[in-house]
């Protein structure tokens, strides 16, 4: 199931920041750029900082670990830690693994944004990826979802709200202004977690 940019408020005047350090960010590209946004790479402090300003980023699923070792180099890792806490966020896969408070199975450095323990590879090796449709709070209906390589969220804080689960443990949540997925929202057909994080920096109360 897809849901098409018409059918929903107009994004032209948002700029989207994805993280391109690693991972699928290109993937998350080409889905804004169906809602009518404009996306900016981010690859150094200076993208967030600079006077170039973006509305949200989005932390892409790929290898956590990889990621922390760029993000670790020119104090990268503080900047963006800084960035998540007033700005509009979204995480999925890895970027999840990145914004949770809490990191297990291993244990790993993280931004402690959002308050979630998440654990690691909860679901098996790459071998055990897979495609599933799951009820979803989201409007139109049950949402397609894939996993590759998944972590899992075991815990939510008070101020967390459930947006789709599986199996009885959150895949997609909200805090605030932070977002987060443990599937791969840009590799399915279906925009729908997309639209609701630009629907989300359009009106934050929401």
């Amino acid at each position: 199931m897809s849901v098409s940019s018409s059918e929903s408020p107009n994004h032209h005047n948002l700029t989207i920041g994805i993280l391109a350090l690693q991972g699928a960010y290109e993937a998350h590209a080409k889905t804004l750029a169906t809602l009518g946004a404009t996306t900016r790479l981010i690859r150094t402090p200076e993208d967030l900082e600079g006077p170039e300003k973006i509305d949200g980023l989005i932390i892409p699923g790929g290898e956590s670990t990889t990621m922390l070792k760029f993000l670790e180099r020119n104090h990268f890792l503080d900047t963006l830690q800084r960035f998540v806490r007033t700005t509009p966020t979204f995480g999925t896969c890895a970027g999840a693994i990145l914004l949770a408070k809490d990191v297990q199975h291993p244990a790993q450095t993280s931004l402690g944004a959002l308050d979630i323990t998440i654990e690691r590879n909860a679901y098996g090796r790459q071998i055990d990826s897979s495609i599933l449709t799951e009820p979803t709070s989201l409007p139109g209906g049950p949402l397609e979802m894939v996993f590759i390589r998944a972590p899992r969220i075991t815990r939510t804080g008070p101020a967390v709200e459930t947006l789709a689960t599986r199996n009885g443990f959150p895949v997609l949540v909200r805090q605030g202004h932070l977002l987060a997925a443990t599937f791969h929202p840009e590799l399915s057909q279906d925009t729908r977690v997309h639209q609701y994080f630009l629907d989300l920096i359009k009106t934050p109360g929401a």
